[in-house]
């Protein structure tokens, strides 16, 4: 039986996913590409803005066109927001909490589903072989050079605009020797790295330990190549956590969400720091890691945005010298304090602020990746810019994208990489 996954949202979205292809195909699924057909599509939903809720059913409506007899699932954050809406356009609809019993959900399916399924065969002839010891392919599974894993999950935080803590309320790290067991299997079948992920990764506890522990314990006793967490806060940066990256195999890569460089936006969105303690975080990370890179994430029309606050914010990132910014306009979630808030922008006004933080977000990409011209740096190749191309596309540890011609596959390998001219998404490089 052939089972396609379609992701939608954060690395947390797509760490579940990955753990429950790694699931399907241990029972004997075939996992295939949703464009290939399937018999049964399964649709990871997000919601934290309402263009995610539109692709999550766009995607829903697409899998049963693709396939009319499929079985149809969809799971995922939007689900838990609004079971309701998606029980239109889906069979079956799993929440976040049944996420992770997707498999038994659907093997104690009555046969005649799916028979109906596999596309009118009997009850009695529907049978799903297990193949419980099998090896799982990196590239069968996830289609990816490097391997998400979640290690906590929830948020308590009460950002204004958020709907991330009504969707994942209960706050939760996963215990540290299974992470590292799981770290450990990843290695062990070819992955050359890792990504921490999870909704507040920075609140990592399990027994008295955090972050900095787990870090340590996975470099300690796991052979992985390359490790990089998702995400931090800004109070989370401290100099004691950054002695950690003295061990080479920690990526130089740091994501602190920004969100406004205004003082007052922030202050209504509660982000719960101010621009002088992100500031803070920023110099000590350049500080101790010159080559590390600080990627952001910026809101544009908050409400009450003026255009003084907007250009606050816009010359807070022109001077932080991020490597890039992800930008998104506001957008109005229900049940959340900033949907009922006065001052809402307009689109027109939203679509502008986005339009010039994006082009201030290739200007910053630019000038950093520029500083590294000329260098020989490890790149791990994740697979042909385009098929047959012989051009391929890989990520330094300080998450520059890097674009190298080669006759052979460089596909999960680490090579090391002359960097040699500017590329529209990143640097051109020679393989030595």
């Amino acid at each position: 039986m052939r089972v396609a996954f379609y992701t939608l949202g954060c690395k947390l979205n797509q760490a579940e996913t990955e753990s429950l292809a790694n699931h399907f195909r241990r029972a004997g699924f075939q996992l295939v590409s949703p464009g290939d057909g399937a018999d049964i599509y399964v649709v990871n939903t997000c919601t934290v803005t309402h263009i995610a809720d539109r692709k999550s059913r766009h995607r829903l409506r697409w899998a049963r066109q693709r396939n009319p007899h499929a079985l149809i699932i969809a799971t995922g954050c939007y689900v838990q927001r609004n079971r309701q809406e998606l029980a239109r356009l889906a069979d079956l609809v799993v929440d976040n909490e049944g996420k992770q019993h997707l498999l038994e959900i659907v093997e104690g399916l009555p046969p005649p589903a799916l028979a109906y399924v596999l596309g009118g065969n009997s009850p009695g002839h529907c049978e799903l072989r297990l193949h419980r010891g099998e090896a799982i392919s990196p590239v069968a599974t996830t289609f990816r050079a490097r391997s998400l894993v979640k290690i906590q999950n929830g948020c308590h935080s009460s950002c204004a605009y958020c709907i991330v803590p009504k969707v994942r309320p209960y706050e939760r790290s996963l215990p540290a020797s299974p992470i590292m067991n799981e770290v450990q299997q990843k290695a062990a079948l070819g992955y050359k790295e890792v990504v921490l992920t999870g909704t507040k990764v920075g609140s990592y506890r399990d027994n008295g330990a955090d972050l900095g522990d787990l870090v340590q314990g996975i470099l300690r006793h796991t052979a992985i190549r390359r490790l990089r967490l998702s995400s931090l806060q800004p109070c989370e940066v401290s100099a004691g956590f950054l002695a950690l990256w003295q061990d080479e195999r920690l990526c130089q890569h740091f994501h602190l969400a920004l969100q406004s460089g205004s003082e007052a936006v922030l202050q209504r969105m509660r982000r719960g720091y101010s621009l002088d303690q992100y500031q803070r975080a920023v110099d000590m990370i350049t500080k101790t890691i010159p080559e590390a890179s600080i990627t952001t994430d910026i809101m544009v029309g908050f409400p009450g945005e003026s255009d003084e606050e907007f250009e606050q914010s816009y010359s807070f990132c022109r001077q932080a010298g991020f490597a890039n910014i992800h930008v998104f306009p506001f957008s109005p979630r229900p049940e959340t304090a900033a949907a009922s808030m006065p001052g809402q922008i307009k689109d027109k006004v939203k679509a502008e602020r986005s339009r010039s933080m994006r082009d201030l977000s290739r200007s910053c990409r630019r000038r950093f990746c520029e500083r590294f011209l000329g260098q020989t740096v490890p790149v791990l190749w994740e697979q042909e810019a385009s098929p047959a191309s012989g051009i391929f596309s890989g990520l330094t540890g300080n998450y520059i994208r890097v674009f190298a011609s080669n006759e052979s596959s460089l596909s999960n390998e680490i090579t090391r990489v002359k960097l040699v001219r500017s590329h529209n998404q990143g640097i051109w490089g020679e393989v030595v």
